[in-house]
């Protein structure tokens, strides 16, 4: 069945893979995409224009034909772009509901804690190769909303600067965000940081203000054993940026999982007919992550089943824009794009739902040892504001 048949068909059925409690009418007007009713009567019909639009791949003239035909309104390809370019706060709530609601993430975190997932997503414009735009996204859990937007060129880098941040954020990123920069404002906020890195990226001492040797610390790693070290940043007095101190947490990867990343770099290295660093193969075969997170906010490995959450997210991006063409955009208009691309996300969230796929990774390739508790993001919460370790790691059940 193709995707317009579904949004035909299926529609009704569609709507129920909606985040369950999401008032699309209240929170159409809560956004400020609420217009006359004229030609669109309701906000499930602008819904539907948008998926229309951004899943099937038609022009607007054609999604504006379809519309008047399937008797969902009356309008022209003038009015419905109007209408579409007003959406994209209203699309990017939804489809942040729908992320949290797949990643089995509870709703309701502490008021003391703000849990914010940043990303970034290279997006292709009409008659373009490569990176036509970069989306910076940031996710704030607890409200099950996008609260920050950021759409660039190719140039713009990801950096944790990108996003505000304020006391109380935990601040979530890749590897891309590991930059010392970045972890400097998050820390002058007052905020939190946590951030997986790599080896060459984000030169480390330890708390006397020698130099860390990192590849002496991962090779004194057993096993699942779990490793972490204090450290901080080293201050770059060329560009004012301070030392922050954190924890430097570790884990090593299985034998198959490290041995896929370092399949991937060589290819990667291949194909840009450059030289491989040794230290970049060795390094493969461990997870590591930096945090402003003290132990008694949160045990080491809460902090690394913390990051898998993210993990989780950046998987579900690349697995749609793979199988789906989500990162190619027919819409030259920024406003338009960005409703285009969260319709794509949405409708292909909603349609996964219908056949009852998921996928679940982690980058270290096995379970980490541990009772099974209350949710990670409850226990973050409890963590945070009572100031003192549990006794009991949180953990949920994972595939690996």
């Amino acid at each position: 069945m193709r995707a317009d048949e579904i949004l035909t068909d299926e529609w009704q059925y569609l709507l129920t893979a909606l985040p369950p409690g999401l008032d699309l009418e209240a929170s159409l007007r809560e956004c400020g995409g609420q217009q006359r009713k004229r030609a669109v009567r309701s906000a499930t019909s602008l819904l539907r224009l948008a998926l229309v639009y951004g899943f099937c791949g038609l022009s607007l003239r054609q999604t504006a034909a379809w519309a008047q035909a399937q008797g969902v309104a009356r309008l022209s390809d003038v009015a419905l772009l109007k209408r579409l370019r007003a959406l994209s706060g209203w699309l990017g709530k939804i489809l942040a509901a729908k992320l949290a609601e797949k990643a089995e993430v509870s709703a309701h975190l502490g008021s003391s804690l703000r849990l914010r997932v940043v990303d970034a997503t290279s997006v292709c414009g009409p008659g373009t190769k490569g990176t036509g735009w970069r989306l910076h996204v940031g996710f704030e859990l607890g409200r099950l909303s996008i609260d920050h937007l950021d759409l660039t060129g190719p140039e713009g880098g990801e950096t944790f600067c990108r996003f505000p941040t304020r006391g109380g954020d935990l601040v979530v990123g890749d590897r891309g965000y590991a930059h010392r920069r970045g972890v400097a404002a998050v820390d002058e906020a007052g905020g939190r940081f946590l951030v997986r890195l790599n080896w060459s990226h984000v030169p480390l001492q330890d708390r006397q203000g020698q130099p860390f040797d990192l590849f002496a610390a991962l090779r004194q790693i057993q096993g699942t054993q779990v490793a972490e070290y204090l450290v901080e940043t080293v201050a770059q007095d060329s560009e004012k940026i301070p030392a922050v101190a954190g924890r430097l947490i570790a884990v090593r990867k299985s034998s198959a999982a490290a041995q896929k990343e370092r399949q991937k770099i060589l290819r990667e290295a291949a194909k840009k007919k450059r030289q491989v660093d040794p230290r970049s193969l060795e390094a493969a075969a461990y997870t590591f992550v930096l945090t402003s997170l003290t132990e008694q906010e949160l045990a080491a490995s809460e902090v690394l089943n913390l990051y898998r959450f993210r993990w989780q997210i950046e998987m579900e991006f690349k697995r749609l824009k793979g199988l789906l063409g989500l990162d190619q955009l027919a819409a030259k208009d920024s406003r338009l794009a960005r409703s285009a691309l969260y319709a794509k996300l949405l409708a292909a969230l909603l349609l996964e739902d219908m056949t009852g796929k998921f996928l679940a990774f982690s980058p270290w390739g096995y379970a980490l040892p541990a009772p099974t508790c209350q949710p990670l993001a409850s226990r973050a919460s409890a963590a945070w504001s009572d100031g003192a370790r549990d006794s009991g790691l949180a953990q949920a059940p994972r595939a690996y």
